[in-house]
């Protein structure tokens, strides 16, 4: 293990864990909970779905150059200070929401949560090298993964078992806690950060700051690959989560509770293929993973999308293609954590978030395109989904011949660079 200063890695963490969890346990309530009040005629499940991820989503699209600006002229553990006390009054919002039962108004506080998280996530993902130091990118990066999807899985289960309760205070106890919690743990975090950039001067236009990183990428070896790479594990598992709700519920009947327990299965399966990458990384950056879990992905997707399986056997599938995106996730991260980019790495996971949602956009687009013309076929979806990991995976197989030597390395048993 890295010689990491625990309490101070340990404050990241938990703050990582909390944010996730409170972003998911409102967006499965919102999701669950909200489709049994008085929804308009227009909106339909899958539409309701849609566009509660949605709204997780274009925050990111927005405000990510903005974002990467204040990780690089501001103290990063600021930012994620101020931006977790904001977090108190958006749960308030939310639970005026699903007090009066108001779908607009729970969907306007996801909307608010995006746009808390986008500003700061910047600054929480540069803090990594702050406390792990550039040996400990990759277990760095794993453990933190680990603890984002321990965040989601929790979410989601606690998101669905409270949505068959229905008990209005439990959900604001929850909601208003978890976020004060949250607040207080972030304040405790210690970390050595470069000195900050008050001279700095990127655009925060969009457009303009996607075409200007994606150049400042170009100069640091993978790194533009590796964002690609994050980027697409992200669109892949947006796809996946929005159709297991649709799949169960259709294929297997199943109840909220037993959805979102499938559901975890997945979160459980990243989290710890995340772990895993991270800990037989150790402190180098095994390329070789990359191909090895989208390749495998790939063809459990196949299955999904061409087999009729037993409840229990469709889980254990989908904790496997999980765990393989873990596998794939994690040595992309630390290329972009390793890379020596200094106060500009703040600017680069601005890059990488707003490239990411631009890709979970696109897979919420795909979802709800391909739910439309296939009247909401969900094993279609899996095959569409199959493609697309497979487009991925020829993308790093022609990108650079270093992706499948290594891979090839890896499955010799010998020393990768």
């Amino acid at each position: 293990m890295h010689k990491f200063q625990q309490s101070k890695w340990s404050s990241l963490l938990l703050s990582n864990f909390l944010g996730v969890f409170n972003d998911n346990l409102l967006k499965n309530s919102v999701i669950f909970i909200s489709i049994s009040w008085a929804l308009p005629v227009w909106l339909t499940q899958s539409q309701l779905i849609t566009l509660v991820s949605a709204s997780l989503i274009l925050p990111y699209l927005i405000f990510s150059p903005y974002a990467g600006k204040l990780s690089v002229i501001y103290s990063k553990k600021k930012i994620f200070v101020f931006f977790k006390m904001l977090e108190i009054p958006i749960m308030m919002v939310a639970c005026v929401a699903f007090y009066f039962e108001w779908v607009a108004l729970s969907i306007f506080s996801v909307l608010l949560m995006g746009i808390q998280s986008s500003l700061y996530s910047p600054s929480k993902y540069g803090l990594i090298r702050d406390i792990g130091g550039e040996e400990g990118v990759s277990y760095g990066s794993g453990v933190f993964e680990t603890m984002a999807f321990l965040g989601i899985l929790i979410g989601t289960i606690v998101g669905s078992f409270i949505s068959d309760l229905n008990i209005k205070f439990l959900e604001f106890i929850l909601f208003l806690g978890v976020a004060i919690l949250g607040y207080v743990v972030t304040k405790s975090i210690r970390a050595h950060e470069l000195p900050e950039d008050k001279e700095y001067k990127e655009t925060i236009n969009p457009i303009k700051y996607l075409k200007s990183s994606f150049q400042i990428a170009l100069q640091y070896k993978y790194v533009n690959s590796a964002v690609f790479g994050a980027a697409s594990f992200w669109m892949i598992g947006g796809m996946l989560q929005m159709n297991l709700v649709i799949h169960s519920k259709q294929f297997y009947q199943t109840s909220n509770t037993t959805t979102g327990i499938i559901m975890s299965f997945a979160a459980i399966g990243i989290a710890l293929g995340c772990w895993f990458a991270g800990k037989i990384s150790g402190g180098k950056v095994l390329k070789g993973l990359i191909l090895i879990g989208i390749s495998g992905m790939t063809i459990l997707f196949i299955l999904l999308a061409f087999v009729k399986m037993s409840l229990i056997f469709f889980t254990i599938n989908v904790f496997l293609v999980a765990f393989l995106g873990g596998f794939f996730q994690i040595p992309c991260l630390a290329l972009i954590q390793q890379s020596n980019l200094g106060r500009k790495l703040g600017e680069i996971i601005a890059y990488l978030n707003l490239v990411t949602f631009i890709f979970v956009l696109l897979g919420t687009l795909i979802y709800g395109l391909t739910n439309y013309l296939s009247g909401e076929n969900s094993f279609i979806v899996f095959g569409v989904i199959a493609i697309l990991c497979f487009l991925v995976c020829v993308y790093f197989i022609l990108s650079s011949p270093i992706f499948l030597k290594d891979t090839i390395m890896l499955f010799r048993n010998k020393k990768v660079n």
